[in-house]
């Protein structure tokens, strides 16, 4: 069943904690219950201080190795959707994504609108990106950010990809001003949330470096839309 992340990411936090509580009350801990969740909220508050950073449309043979090169200096593991006409042209740098240990997932294999082109179209679409994965890196993408966020709902019972939005998107393919990116992702993230951003451009490349280093600064990790959707 395909679902989105937010939907998921809160259902695993509630029935998580009902199993706490069931857990402890079943073994006469319930005091131990309440002590250990109000004495520690600072720590609570630090593990939850997390965002994940996603890339769409690459791999870009010139932009996406920069990027990669100050992910790597800054610790940061990030989420790529790729175009699987993208990864048959650039297979090295999609093999060092991976190597690398960021998240690959599936965008489209050409950027159509899936909700304009029917379902035979879309299952193409992705079924061919995940075969240009699968040739690179050995492994199925689990993810998918359809273009445009336009996807059909007939299609959540016909595959085991998870659909992944962005909440935070500032728009970065419109313009080529990289301080008005930052400005516009620093104003509306918070915890849990999810960045959307392009590795096509030198703007864009430049904004992730300045958002991630901000927000670093504040007291933020970056993790990948897995990691997220886990905690």
């Amino acid at each position: 069943m395909w679902y989105e992340m937010a939907d998921k990411k809160q259902w695993k936090r509630y029935v998580g904690y009902a199993l706490f509580l069931f857990l402890s009350y079943s073994i006469g801990n319930a005091a131990a219950v309440v002590s250990t969740m109000t004495l520690q909220p600072e720590k609570v508050e630090k593990e939850m201080k997390t965002v994940a950073i996603t890339f769409d449309d690459g791999p870009n043979p010139e932009y996406t190795p920069k990027l990669l090169d100050g992910l790597e200096k800054r610790g940061v593991k990030a989420t790529f959707f790729l175009l699987g006409e993208e990864v048959k042209q650039y297979p090295d740098v999609v093999r060092r994504m991976h190597d690398d240990g960021h998240l690959i997932g599936v965008h489209s294999y050409k950027h159509v609108n899936f909700k304009e082109v029917g379902t035979a179209c879309t299952l193409q679409q992705i079924e061919k990106t995940q075969k240009a994965i699968y040739d690179v890196t050995g492994e199925y993408a689990g993810y998918i950010r359809p273009p445009y966020g336009c996807w059909q709902k007939e299609l959540d019972a016909q595959g085991n990809l998870i659909e992944v939005l962005g909440n935070v998107d500032p728009r970065d393919w419109a313009t080529t001003d990289a301080d008005t990116v930052v400005q516009r992702v620093l104003k509306d993230t918070k915890p849990g949330d999810i960045i959307l951003l392009h590795d096509a451009s030198a703007s864009s490349v430049q904004a992730a470096f300045t958002v991630i280093d901000t927000l670093q600064k504040q007291g933020y990790s970056f993790v990948t839309v897995e990691e997220l959707l886990l905690e």
